[in-house]
């Protein structure tokens, strides 16, 4: 009766087999006809197209491939077909936005680039134009041409720009478009707009073409004050743009002088005395260059002869101290803003150069010391990230730290499965320190108070009788001195010497820090102190009960069901079989028992 049931069951489980594997066929083949003829579809019945949306035929010595897609962007001109490019659709869909956020818009720095640009015009040409002889007749048409496009811009920066500007009130952010137009018109920026465009050009009609009427275009500084700290917040190096900037600011007062300077000669009479422009040569460059020694104090100028001359030559000296010593105090400002971490390391290292020599600190150490302060500040632009985070807010400092340093600690095995907050609050304790080549980062048998994750450069851990032997090189996101910080009840000395190869950024957590923050997080808790019960017990085993890889074992491991079989197990098992086929599925549960 065993017999005859066994034989039953083995051609049961053979039937199915034969099953399984012929459907297996049956999906292959059509899976690989379907790669090869792409034509062939799925076995469900396509809709059959109605007659109204049936295509029509191609015309007649027009083939079909020659047709261009739609997803091409094909434009037909005349009798030629052009390729068009998508930018111009999307220029085309493109909504100006209902609000524009001042703060953060690159989009509206750009206008403010242009809206400046129109201000330069009329600060720079309009001395210009009404001192030297440069506008005529003859080229009238172009002065107005670029005159009016500047008012343009300056027309559109109240109509589209200004009354679109996002404002923050009561500490909400302010989008309502009735809203933002009405504080755009209560502030004193709307009054100075609207005053730069005042229409003096209407008396033209009456005295004529003169640049001076449109003196009130030069009153849109606001404009300009607005892109510089907008551009600045951009720049990385927003210390280049000053010093250009208070560069231009010479510059241009150096330029107000010399067309007041032709001014003044007109008005005396060209070539009357020897203090005046004689009009040879270029006129500007001649008037400018008379400017720059006379607002420096270079000297060597010629003495004015008339009362008017020597009040027009006082004026100048005057205004040329004054202005001279306020840039180059604002230049010293700027220079010295843009070198304060520089002049901060420089008197950091110097005190402490005069420390080391006041106690006759070797010079071998004195070396290490220089190099660490080289290393540190070329490395991360400071000595202290620290100090520079302190500042922020809490999730200020949070999201910095998980942009920095999320990445490196995340990959981390031993806070795998930790709650994720518990990681964040982690990161906000963690400290970056750099060990110079050959630095011993932590002894065997010290009392374990840190834990280390490598951030950058590698660190080699060893041991050995002489206790140089490099057992293992670690890198960049290892995590080493785990188990002396997790482990209680003398398991807390470390248990190896780890010794910088090369300069290595490390982070460090202390002990007391992840206990705080553990009292929290109980689950993550949990599993810490079961990972460093294991690494623990790992560290400890002796060496021969790892057995070598000829030991035999007691119970060799047993290979997975084959899944065929599963499943036809499975299926025999879904039939209500009894008897034999009960006690082989409880054979497998056994065995699938015994192997995990």
């Amino acid at each position: 009766r065993m017999g005859s049931a066994t034989s039953l069951s083995s051609a049961v489980i053979s039937s199915r087999l034969q099953e399984l594997v012929k459907l297996f066929r049956e999906r292959t083949e059509k899976v690989k006809e379907k790669l090869i003829d792409s034509d062939i579809t799925s076995d469900e019945e396509s809709p059959v197209p109605s007659p109204a949306a049936a295509p029509l035929p191609a015309p007649e010595g027009e083939l079909e491939g020659d047709k261009p897609s739609g997803d091409d962007h094909y434009c037909e001109m005349l009798c030629c077909t052009f390729k068009r490019r998508p930018w111009l659709d999307r220029l085309k869909s493109y909504k100006f936005p209902s609000s524009i956020d001042p703060l953060t818009n690159l989009m509206y720095v750009l206008w403010l680039f242009f809206v400046v640009m129109a201000w330069n015009w009329n600060c720079w040409l309009i001395p210009v134009r009404w001192a030297f002889p440069y506008q005529t007749a003859a080229n009238i048409h172009y002065w107005l041409l670029v005159d009016y496009l500047c008012d343009l811009i300056y027309l559109l920066d109240i109509l589209i720009f200004q009354t679109r500007l996002q404002f923050v009130q009561g500490g909400d952010i302010i989008t309502d478009k009735k809203a933002m137009k009405e504080n755009y018109m209560r502030s004193q920026r709307f009054k100075m707009d609207v005053l730069c465009l005042l229409p003096l050009d209407f008396f033209y009609f009456k005295v004529g073409v003169n640049p001076l009427l449109r003196f009130p275009r030069c009153l849109k500084y606001m404009a300009f004050f607005e892109f510089n700290s907008r551009l600045e917040a951009i720049l990385t190096k927003a210390y280049i743009y000053r010093v250009i900037r208070t560069t231009a600011y010479l510059l241009y007062s150096l330029h107000v002088n010399s067309c007041l300077y032709y001014w003044a000669s007109a008005y005396e009479g060209l070539g009357s005395t020897t203090w005046v422009y004689d009009g040879e040569g270029n006129s500007y460059i001649r008037c400018y260059y008379w400017a720059v020694k006379t607002l420096i104090t270079i000297g060597g100028l010629p003495d004015p002869k008339t009362l008017f001359e020597i009040v027009f030559q006082l004026l100048n000296y005057f205004t040329g101290v004054f202005a001279f010593s306020v840039m180059i105090g604002q230049m010293r400002d700027v220079v010295g803003a843009a070198t304060a971490g520089q002049t901060y390391y420089r008197s950091c290292m110097d005190s402490t150069i005069k420390y080391m020599n006041f106690y006759k600190i070797p010079r071998a150490v004195q070396h290490r010391v220089k190099t660490w302060y080289e290393y540190t500040w070329h490395s991360q632009g400071m000595l202290d990230e620290s100090e520079l985070l302190v500042q922020l807010p809490d999730k200020m400092r949070l999201d910095i730290a998980i942009d920095v340093n999320y990445n490196i600690v995340s990959k981390v095995a031993l806070f795998q499965g930790c709650d994720r907050q518990m990681i964040f609050d982690m990161l906000k304790r963690l400290r970056s320190v750099v060990y110079l080549p050959n630095d011993y980062v932590c002894k065997k048998g010290e009392i374990g108070r840190e834990m280390y994750i490598i951030q950058a450069g590698q660190v080699q851990v060893l041991g050995g009788p002489d206790g140089k032997s490099v057992l293992v090189t670690l890198k960049a996101g290892s995590v080493f001195g785990e188990i002396s910080l997790l482990a209680a009840g003398g398991g807390n000395r470390r248990t190896a010497n780890v010794v910088a190869h090369g300069f290595t950024n490390l982070f460090i957590l202390e002990k007391k820090d992840l206990n705080e923050i553990l009292v929290h997080y109980p689950e993550s808790q949990k599993l810490l102190r079961k990972k460093a019960k294991k690494m623990l017990k790992s560290n400890n085993k002796p060496k021969d009960e790892k057995g070598g890889p000829g030991d035999p074992l007691i119970i060799p491991p047993k290979a997975d069901t084959p899944k065929l079989l599963r499943a036809a197990l499975a299926a025999t098992g879904r039939t209500g079989g009894k008897g034999a086929m009960g006690r082989l599925r409880w054979r497998l549960r056994e065995l699938r028992a015994m192997q995990e």
